[in-house]
């Protein structure tokens, strides 16, 4: 097995337990390897760091697999892996039905890097985005499936959604289609008592936005008898959680007709049609309509797309939210209620909270945190791995300057 020796006073990430080394942290590598091979990792002075994949096609050299070295990568290290992951679901979810809809591998956050699986009812759907675990994913599944039966989930069907545009940073292709026997694609699943339908092969990522789970439920004690505005409300899940929980009138707004259409079959789905629509909207340019009409919410939920994929753009990304924020804050009530939320993680918990604070003293608001929420606990945060944090959702209550 190849070695790779890293540069004095490098490998301060993974020194910390996050899971990276890049390739300007590395002296040498000493034996022979191809991309995607499994390596020893060690520091200067020889000291043993673990093992992990190599791949000289991406700025991330190494994904740390391991921290022993006298650990063997076999299939024995692979089930305990995802046995692992599976038991630390069955643990943190807060009811077993929560588990019908869920992140059952989160990457380097799981010690599988670069791995991601979802679970839709019945459904497996895998996103690869390394090298090094495209070539083990299906033993994963295998392993996973196996281990998942064992607890009475039988699984129909399997689905891969390595089609993100970082894979190409791996020398990797875009790729979609099934693991196995083919299925149809569209699967119901039902989240805090609202049932959808999934489309695992054309929804955005693998289909649906898990992480946000728990931070739909939060809203429901404070949308009864409401008037509720869902801004990006995608296939209308925020919206659909006020509803189900009792909102006196629902809009939901997207630029995309086809989130717009799943929305409306959902709220079909739900017998919510009635108190919940949705409408084709550019939400920047809507809003301020609707504040020029004189409209006004008791609750208004921003939940927009990423501003920002990279540190090199957070600076129009901070413009980007403290405008959507300014313009959401405009049309809530005095001492309605305001949910807000970034899922990049260059947008920092501080720089967000700054941003939003900015917002509200342009706008003459006084806001009042009822709660900080991050991403629900399938999508667990590792610690000195930034990535693996990205989701931050506040509530607020809006109150006019006195």
């Amino acid at each position: 097995m190849a070695v790779c020796v890293l540069k004095k006073g490098e490998g301060r990430t993974i020194k910390s337990g996050g899971a990276w080394i890049y390739d300007n942290e590395i002296d040498y590598i000493k034996g022979n390897y191809e991309n995607g091979d499994i390596l020893d990792v060690e520091d200067f002075d020889g000291y043993v760091m673990g093992k992990g994949f190599i791949n000289d096609n991406s700025k991330i050299r190494i994904r740390m697999l391991t921290r022993k070295k006298e650990t063997l990568i076999d299939d024995d290290f692979l089930r305990m892996r995802v046995r692992n992951a599976w038991e630390y679901r069955k643990n943190v979810m807060l009811k077993p039905e929560d588990l019908e809809a869920c992140r059952i591998i989160f990457g380097e956050a799981d010690w599988l890097p670069g791995l991601v699986v979802d679970k839709y009812a019945d459904v497996l759907v895998v996103e690869s985005l390394s090298l090094g675990i495209d070539r083990l994913k299906n033993k994963i599944i295998d392993i996973l499936k196996e281990l998942m039966a064992e607890d009475g989930y039988k699984i129909r069907g399997v689905y891969e959604r390595s089609d993100a545009p970082v894979r190409k940073k791996e020398g990797l292709r875009p790729y979609k289609g099934f693991i196995g026997e083919e299925f149809d694609t569209k699967v119901e699943i039902c989240e805090n008592g609202v049932y959808y339908l999934v489309d695992v092969e054309n929804g955005q990522k693998t289909g649906f936005f898990l992480d946000q789970k728990y931070n739909r439920l939060a809203m429901h004690r404070i949308c009864k008898d409401k008037k509720v505005l869902d801004c990006f409300t995608h296939m209308g899940t925020f919206a659909l959680n006020a509803g189900i929980a009792g909102a006196r009138e629902v809009t939901g707004l997207d630029i995309s007709e086809y989130a717009i259409g799943q929305a409306r079959e959902n709220a079909v789905r739900n017998g919510l049609e009635d108190r919940v629509s949705f409408r084709v909207a550019n939400v920047l340019d809507e809003l301020p309509r609707l504040y020029e009409e004189g409209e006004k919410y008791d609750v208004v939920i921003l939940d927009p797309p990423a501003f920002t994929k990279s540190r090199e753009a957070t600076k129009n990304a901070i413009k980007g939210y403290r405008e959507i924020n300014m313009k959401g804050m405009k049309l809530v009530k005095d001492g309605g209620y305001l949910a807000t939320c970034s899922c990049s993680h260059f947008m920092t918990e501080e720089l967000f909270k700054k941003t939003i604070g900015q917002a509200a003293q342009s706008t003459h608001k006084r806001l009042r945190q009822i709660e900080f929420r991050t991403q629900a606990p399938d999508h667990p945060i590792l610690w000195s791995a930034d990535e693996s944090f990205y989701l931050k959702f506040l509530i607020f209550q809006v109150c006019e300057e006195r």
